[in-house]
């Protein structure tokens, strides 16, 4: 006998149709804009500043759980209008679809007031220019009452999530929940500088900004510091403009947390964006290190869509990879200056005359040798070896196979073997003139490893290999349209199982995969082969490389995956093609490596993040030795 239908399944069981209540309707909306109070806080200091205020209030008890109230200089809301602006999908900032493809307000949605209202008690106070007085509506009642307060709209929030007992117990910690707060305040002040902002927490003022200029504004939100650690930018190009501060390599933290991205005075977490501008750091940053940074992006409101999620805090772009190559260039060009170079004119190139040797043959003379010994003993507790130097510090990868090195040291000696003139039998070479250069004299090595130079601060110390590495490394970026990347066919091709969107992609794409040194093809409709490899990544993961490619390749500029790939395998060659440890250099040497880190990008880090010097200035040094004290 065949068993009956479950409960769920049988059709006289099952439920009609029907409406959901209106509140039921609210509720299920606050559960996607409502999270916690700085959801709140979030919504209704959107509508302040859509509202013009210029001067907002925040008050806050128990982290914005049992209230919040916030308060703006705004032109209020008419009092026949009040019970209209708690209705869902109740709106003044939109009228038509015409209007929703170009917002220009903050708020749109029409949902923010009724969803809050509906896990709340709700109160609205609000009075325009030239009423008697203000009215104050009381959400759950209805009841609409004569109130005193000026120009502009009072929201009071208590009590949130008193409906919705399961969700209360979600919320963390009230000093947790402050945290939350106030930094969804501080996101609004960092792009509305031409506002005050102000928080109270129980009574007490949390934090208060005036308005002022957007630096100093930046300055007020963000520290001093950060502004003393960052480089403004500012790019425009028809209907895009690009403006804000990029942190320096240096300033970057352990955590992703002073990372501020706008698009038209909104903030936002865009992937494209934030993926853009983490290429920009890529050989520049050690480790998982988190860049800080600034971006204030200003888009023709009609090729960014701000409809993507109810918390209007994800955009999608009608040209992404167009967006996503000019956010990686503006930051690719504010790091390109490094600090020894900042407000310094390049050194003539009549300093190098008595050296016998141009400019650009300043590099030459401390190119690697091939496995040569050192010319110095190496003292037996140092356990110095061809890159490394104890303790523990690594200056270069695992040793690389003899073909990788030899074609590393023939890129890096084509590029930079001195004339012969420069070589030839002659007298010694004068000493420097003196001048007032960035990273000073040469004035000692270390072990063979780190260069002693003095300049007008103090002392500089130098790591020689990271120092080189770099700036082999740039050159060999600027002759990059000169270089062929050598490949390594396979005796057997690599096979891998692959989706349709990266075989698609593998094929959309085969000719820059193949300056890549990646021959890949497809086997079946599912299937992908690797022929071919870069014969400097012969020790990678081939199938890896081969799937963050195609996936960077999908979403991306692929030009900008390309280079960026492209630099990958050069930095390889750098690296190996680099000065190591433990070879002596002559002062006239040294001092040529000083003056090409002045004249070369980025020159602050190696091309794995390192730095490559350190500043003790007189005033270090002093402490060291207890002067003045």
């Amino acid at each position: 006998m065949d068993s009956p239908l479950p409960d769920t399944l049988a059709p006289e069981r099952r439920r009609p149709i029907r409406e959901l209540p209106d509140e039921l309707v609210s509720q299920i909306a606050a559960g996607e804009v409502v999270e916690r109070p700085a959801s709140v806080v979030r919504e209704l200091v959107d509508n302040a500043l859509d509202a013009g205020a210029r001067n907002i209030q925040v008050k806050l008890m128990a982290g914005g759980v049992r209230a919040i109230v916030v308060e703006d200089d705004g032109c209020g809301i008419p009092v026949e209008q009040l019970p209209l602006a708690l209705k869902r999908h109740a709106t003044s900032k939109i009228a038509s679809l015409a209007e929703l493809e170009s917002v220009a307000t903050m708020g749109f949605r029409g949902e923010a007031l009724a969803a809050i209202a509906s896990v709340s008690e709700m109160a609205i106070a609000s009075r325009t220019e030239g009423a008697g007085h203000a009215h104050r509506l009381d959400a759950r009642s209805g009841e609409l009452q004569p109130a005193a307060r000026g120009r502009g709209t009072s929201v009071e929030v208590r009590e949130l999530f008193f409906s919705t007992p399961a969700r209360r117990k979600f919320l963390k910690t009230d000093a947790t929940e402050l945290a939350h707060c106030v930094e969804a305040v501080r996101r609004h002040a960092l792009a509305r500088p031409d506002v005050g902002f102000a928080i109270w927490h129980e009574g007490k003022l949390v934090d208060q900004w005036r308005a002022a200029s957007p630096e100093q504004r930046i300055a007020d939100v963000l520290g001093q510091d950060f502004v003393d650690e960052s480089r403004p930018f500012a790019i425009s190009a028809g209907p895009l403009a690009l403006t804000g501060r990029a942190g320096q390599p240096e300033a970057a933290r352990s955590r992703a947390d002073q990372q501020y991205v706008y698009v038209n005075g909104r903030y936002v977490r865009d992937k494209l964006i934030a993926h853009a501008i983490r290429s920009a750091y890529d050989d520049v940053l050690h480790g998982q290190r988190q860049p800080c940074y600034v971006l204030v992006l200003e888009i023709a409101p009609e090729l960014v869509d701000v409809n993507v999620h109810p918390t209007k805090i994800e955009v999608r772009f009608r040209d992404g990879r167009e967006i996503h190559q000019r956010v990686r260039r503006a930051f690719v060009d504010a790091l390109a200056e490094s600090r020894s170079a900042a407000g310094a004119a390049p050194p003539p190139a009549t300093e190098f005359g008595s050296l016998g040797f141009a400019p650009t043959q300043a590099a030459t003379l401390y190119v690697a040798e091939e496995a040569a010994p050192a010319r110095a003993a190496t003292p037996p507790d140092l356990n110095l070896g061809s890159g490394s130097y104890a303790p523990g510090f690594s200056y270069a990868p695992p040793p690389p196979s003899p073909t990788q090195v030899g074609l590393a040291l023939a890129q890096a000696e084509t590029l930079y073997r001195p004339a012969p003139s420069a070589l030839a039998a002659g007298p010694a070479p004068a000493p420097l003139p003196n001048g007032d250069w960035p990273l000073g004299r040469a004035i000692a090595q270390v072990h063979g490893v780190y260069i002693l130079a003095e300049n007008r601060q103090g002392l500089v110390i130098v790591d020689m290999h990271a120092a080189h590495e770099r700036v082999v490394y740039e050159r060999l970026k600027a002759r990059l349209g000169e270089l062929d990347i050598e490949t390594q066919p396979l005796l057997i091709p690599v096979s891998f199982a692959a989706t349709a969107e990266e075989v698609a992609t593998a094929e959309q794409h085969a000719a820059t995969l193949q300056r890549l040194g990646l021959d890949v093809a497809p086997l079946s409709a599912r299937t992908l082969a690797v022929r071919s490899r870069p014969s400097l990544l012969a020790a990678s993961d081939l199938v890896a490389l081969t799937r963050e490619l195609l996936a960077d390749m999908a979403q991306f500029d692929a030009s900008s995956v390309l280079e960026r790939a492209q630099h990958e395998i050069l930095a390889t060659m750098a690296c190996h093609g680099a000065v190591r440890a433990n070879r002596q250099l002559t002062l006239d040497e040294m001092n040529a490596l000083l003056r090409d880190m002045e004249r070369t990008e980025r020159a602050d880090q190696c091309n794995h993040g390192r730095p490559t010097w350190r500043q003790l200035d007189m005033r270090e040094l002093d402490a060291l030795f207890l002067r003045g004290r």
